[in-house]
């Protein structure tokens, strides 16, 4: 059983696991299964990693297939890294997604948990994501029919997509996604067609060479659209050709930028994107605020969920108007500015100062004068002097990155010991790791899960942390 190219054959799928795994047993052993199949199914797998109580594979053929099953909607799904479960009835997504969220907090948390609420799914199956990144290759991703059309020969063709997974330098060709509404369809396909018939030449990721190297689409409810074009090396002549035929051929377009980028990572963070037509941001709205997002800001992806998730937060902090609020890892303000109303104060916190310029603007565009944002880590910034200023904060928000919060930041909020925390994550592991951290003060009162991107294994989470009443011995 440990020997290597193990095949398992006809095994019956059972459930799901974390990231999106398919999970199985044999011989008492816990088998994890990558390759679209679905609970139900029975299927061969080709095991990778074959440990002594549980293994890791792909399967490579489904004997009988789950009733349970979908049919995929996308022509790219099995090869695109993106919508992976497609297969899997929507209602289905959820009920996993959800139990994923109970396992974390129970498992890896191993906390006493409330009744959890049921997942607030997405009214938007597809055409939900407000941003999209489209990357140029002189190398795209064949198929093994289209190898085998070119009879074992494998051609070197641009491409204008997404990475194929586990290929740093192989692109799929995209035709049509379905992530993002029209007209991202149409403003890929047209740039595609023009660089094609222009000789314009596409990047090649190993040479560090080309010129198209990623283009990011940005369509906002409000019906504004932004596309950054970002080119390795100014060529006036051609630039200048290109964008004037897209906006011709896509007049929706409210803001066009582009960005020389001739580094050799595709981060634009530390480059200056220049504004070819329109004012150079887009406007997006969540309930009645209005956010500026510039080619760098950052953005709750899908807006219609953001709110949803917004309302959760709202709610669970539960703000009478007089609580002072701090917004930990704040980014450009959205959230501190969404619950501002109902609060008496705003201190907001972030360690990119970019954003911090972006969360003072959007305060007073939304006319909220009780937010104030400050630039730096948390751990830094909250000493007695910033408490002496601004007061001690009544509710904690935090909503760190995918590797949860830093241990020092836990350590320092059991030191503040604010009566309530809500703890917004997109990352249910990390944050239950956080969770049993802060159980030495803390009781998980309310658990939300909030589903934002449909199609796929991720979840986002909100937990509601009460203030424990410790005993005091006389």
């Amino acid at each position: 059983m440990r020997k290597k190219n193990v095949v398992l054959e006809k095994i019956p799928v059972s459930g799901y696991a974390a990231e999106g795994k398919a999970l199985a047993r044999h011989d008492g052993k816990v088998i994890f299964i990558e390759g679209g199949v679905v609970p139900g199914d029975v299927v061969d797998i080709r095991l990778s990693k074959n440990k002594k109580d549980w293994a890791e594979g792909r399967a490579i053929h489904i004997h009988t297939y789950s009733d349970k099953r979908a049919e995929p909607f996308c022509e790219h799904f099995g090869t695109c890294g993106g919508c992976k479960w497609q297969m899997l009835p929507y209602s289905l997504q959820l009920e996993y997604k959800q139990q994923q969220v109970a396992d974390h907090l129970q498992r890896i948390g191993k906390l006493a948990l409330p009744a959890m609420d049921p997942i607030k799914g997405s009214r938007h199956t597809i055409h939900y994501r407000n941003k999209l990144e489209f990357t140029f290759s002189n190398r795209a991703y064949l198929t093994a029919e289209e190898i085998k059309d070119n009879e074992g020969v494998v051609l070197e063709r641009n491409a204008l997509g997404f990475h194929v997974p586990k290929l740093f330098d192989k692109v799929l060709d995209i035709n049509t996604c379905y992530l993002q509404e029209e007209p991202v369809n149409l403003i890929k396909n047209t740039v595609r067609e023009y660089a094609l018939a222009h000789g314009l030449s596409f990047y090649d990721i190993r040479a560090q060479e080309g010129w198209l190297r990623n283009m990011v689409v940005r369509i906002c409810t409000t019906g504004e659209i932004m596309v950054n074009l970002v080119i390795h090396h100014e060529n006036k002549k051609n630039r200048e050709a290109l964008l004037q035929h897209l906006l011709k051929t896509v007049p929706a377009i409210t803001t066009l930028v582009y960005t020389i980028n001739p580094k050799k990572n595709d981060t634009i963070f530390d480059l200056e994107p220049k504004v070819y037509y329109g004012k150079g941001y887009v406007e997006e709205k969540l309930e009645d605020f209005v956010f500026k997002i510039g080619p760098k800001s950052f953005f709750q992806t899908n807006t219609y969920q953001g709110e949803v998730l917004y309302q959760v937060t709202r709610e669970f902090a539960g703000l009478t108007g007089t609580e002072i609020v701090y917004d930990l890892y704040c980014g450009t303000g959205s959230i501190g500015i969404f619950v501002s109303p109902q609060a008496k104060k705003i201190v907001g916190i972030e360690l990119i100062r970019e954003a911090i310029d972006d969360a003072k603007e959007n305060a007073a565009r939304n006319n909220v004068q009780n937010a104030h944002f400050f630039a730096g880590d948390v751990i830094d910034i909250c000493d007695d002097a910033f408490f002496e200023q601004h007061g001690q904060p009544d509710v904690v928000i935090t909503d760190p990155p995918r590797a949860g919060m830093h241990e020092k930041l836990v350590s320092k909020l059991l030191q503040i010991a604010a009566p309530k925390i809500v703890y917004v994550s997109c990352n249910p592991a990390t944050q239950a790791r956080d969770l049993a951290l802060l159980d030495a003060l803390y009781t998980v009162e309310k658990v939300q899960p909030v589903d934002m991107f449909p199609h796929t294994h991720h979840i986002e989470n909100v937990v509601l942390l009460k203030k424990k009443l410790l005993a005091v011995s006389h």
